[in-house]
């Protein structure tokens, strides 16, 4: 009875705790700890806003954006991958996993130790498909870099990414569990770049490495003042 009791016990309280603790990796926004950890500015401050490694990228340090690109693709790769494994043993269900994906995902989006001012959640995406689904993450991806090498532009390629993802999952696996994370992970990235579709629409939207104009004006500014 005791072994009865404290199996349903952890199927009980085992959704809800890998949900609430993959929310808490998700709150981790690297792109803040890695500057600051670097001596940069916060990437809250110039730039798009975003605490994301494409606005980290254009502080001009490569080497903090690829680390933010890696810690946040992570911090949704991982949960997902120990709800996995942990699955018999905590009663997870392939739907339960799933929203340990999207967890991860809304954390990075409204971050509880950041006053939920978060990015907009492409690397986080990405590290949660490739978790659920390999192939698809690896397909979802594929899209991204394509887009992102011949237009320059990271919002383009995340909307057209972000669009896909469902149409590879229903296409080539069908309505599994796994679409109740797909579908509103994509919804909302699209929202997440409403005012990159306002900018790409008006052709004022910034290239990927390339300096935001305010970047470009302070730095010119800085170059003057020398000079004076």
């Amino acid at each position: 009875m005791s072994g009865a009791t404290s199996t349903s016990a952890l199927a009980f309280f085992g959704t809800p705790l890998a949900i609430c603790v993959a929310y808490l990796v998700g709150s981790l926004s690297f792109a803040v700890i890695i500057s600051r950890l670097m001596g940069l500015a916060d990437p809250r401050s110039y730039g798009s806003g975003n605490p994301g490694a494409t606005n980290v990228l254009r502080s001009g340090n490569r080497a903090a954006a690829v680390l933010t690109l890696a810690l946040d693709a992570l911090k949704g790769y991982v949960p997902v991958v120990v709800a996995l494994m942990l699955q018999q043993p905590l009663g997870l269900s392939k739907f339960a996993v799933a929203m340990v994906g999207l967890a991860a995902f809304v954390g990075h989006l409204w971050p509880v130790f950041f006053r939920f001012q978060g990015g907009k959640g492409v690397a986080t995406a990405a590290g949660v498909l490739l978790a659920l689904n390999p192939l698809l993450g690896a397909a979802t991806l594929a899209s991204w870099l394509l887009v992102a090498a011949f237009l320059r532009y990271s919002s383009l390629a995340a909307l057209v990414a972000a669009a896909f993802a469902p149409f590879f999952q229903m296409l080539v696996w069908g309505m599994e569990p796994a679409m109740a994370c797909i579908v509103p992970m994509s919804l909302l990235l699209v929202w997440r770049h409403a005012a990159n579709i306002r900018k790409l629409l008006n052709g004022t939207e910034t290239r990927i490495g390339q300096k935001s104009a305010g970047q470009a004006q302070s730095k010119s500014a800085a170059r003057n003042g020398r000079k004076g």
